[in-house]
């Protein structure tokens, strides 16, 4: 005899996910939480970077009853159109009964499964102790050295070990050749973080983009600047949360990567 499937209904999944990631506590660029609403029952959860219609097409052939993930449709600023890509990517939601949710700075910012906790994970870096891990605006950006004590010989050592582990280029601005012990980072589109970063005293600052004025700042200040893709920095928070609240909850979990070179 089969057993039955673990469910949950979609308020306990939303309290669930509002507990652990507090989105109350920021100021973010649009808003966090249930962003579609689908069936009330949800028994499989799909956690992927960007609410695409590509990971949208790849959750219902997975016949996920949800969906959680870091990008999601709505943003400050938009005109509220209901046309294009946002029509069709709503169009999917709402016609297979699909909840999508979405934490943009929440998920970036918690302290174990966040993107920039789990990308310290990936990488074999540990964050400082106290006030001293964190900087920049709402406290985002981390400040901590290899996990085993050791140090990377020169910024190249450390775009190297990047490159292994992202797989993927990394563009490097590195004025000097020296050794890297304190290393700063903020997944994503953070490089806007990166003068905050010199000030807490790092030796190099990863992070997803690097835009023109990093450049020179690098240049200047002798910090190494390494831009690794907004896609590829941000993989790993949506899995972790997600994996966490699927067995707290006991649903089934998937996450689905939509390959995205930016």
């Amino acid at each position: 005899m089969d057993r039955p499937v673990p469910t949950t209904d979609r308020q306990t999944l939303l309290a669930a996910l509002d507990q652990l990631l507090e989105p109350g506590r920021f100021r973010d660029h649009g808003p966090n939480g249930l962003q579609v609403e689908g069936r009330r029952e949800v028994r499989k959860i799909v956690s992927g970077v960007t609410a695409s219609r590509a990971l949208i097409e790849a959750a219902i052939a997975a016949q996920a009853d949800a969906i959680l993930v870091h990008h999601g449709l709505f943003w400050r600023g938009q005109d509220g159109c209901v046309t294009g890509w946002m029509k069709q990517r709503l169009a999917l939601l709402l016609a297979h009964d699909i909840n999508l949710f979405a934490y943009h700075l929440p998920l970036d910012a918690h302290p174990v499964l966040g993107n920039n906790a789990q990308l310290a994970v990936q990488l074999g870096l540990q964050m400082a102790d106290g006030a001293r891990a964190r900087f920049g605006e709402q406290s985002l950006g981390c400040l901590g050295e290899r996990a085993d004590g050791g140090l990377f010989e020169s910024p190249q050592a450390l775009a190297r070990h990047l490159e292994l582990v992202l797989k993927r280029p990394v563009a490097l601005v590195a004025p000097l050749s020296s050794a890297i012990k304190k290393i700063a980072w903020c997944t994503g589109g953070a490089q806007g973080y990166f003068e905050d970063a010199i000030r807490a005293g790092a030796d190099a600052f990863i992070t997803g983009e690097l835009s023109e004025p990093q450049t020179h700042y690098a240049r200047e200040s002798g910090v190494a600047f390494l831009a690794c893709g907004h896609h590829a920095t941000e993989r790993y928070g949506a899995p972790a949360v997600a994996g966490h609240v699927a067995a707290q909850l006991g649903l089934v979990h998937e996450f689905i990567d939509i390959d995205n070179p930016a």
